[in-house]
């Protein structure tokens, strides 16, 4: 039994880059690869859904544009990329996959770093290290 849940342990955090076909964006920091649904690891990006919406709403009109603003450069960042998942962490609270993803060799999380479209926000596994970044400030 002690080995059956190595196995499991092992299988799920991967080593080696795994390619990936096909990436959409629902956000700046999620969606699905290959048909499975994800998050970036330690990362936020601003919520697109309307103004105070029940579930994936914005708190205000600036996070919704910024948002908007983010899954766009994502969409483009990975257009016709080759794509690779550098990291799988487990999943989060929501069932996704928390990985790490490469466009052409760059990390995208890096790259909406640098380009202002998300903020870091740490978690060791699916357990925030800080508050959730705000965006209407």
């Amino acid at each position: 039994m002690k080995w059956l849940i190595l196995a499991v342990a092992v299988s799920s955090c991967s080593a080696a880059p795994q390619s990936a076909s096909s990436i959409y964006w629902s956000d700046g920091d999620s969606g699905r690869i290959d048909g499975m649904d994800f998050r970036l690891a330690d990362v936020d990006a601003p919520e697109t859904g309307g103004v105070e919406a029940a579930i994936g709403g914005a708190k205000c009109e600036r996070e919704r544009v910024l948002g908007l603003d983010a899954k766009a450069f994502m969409v483009e960042l990975t257009r016709d990329a080759d794509l690779d998942i550098t990291q799988r962490e487990g999943e989060d609270r929501y069932g996704r996959i928390i990985v790490n993803i490469s466009a052409d060799g760059q990390d995208v999380a890096e790259a909406g770093l640098q380009a202002g479209m998300l903020k870091p926000w740490p978690h060791d596994g699916s357990r925030p290290l800080a508050d959730k970044p705000d965006w209407c400030l």
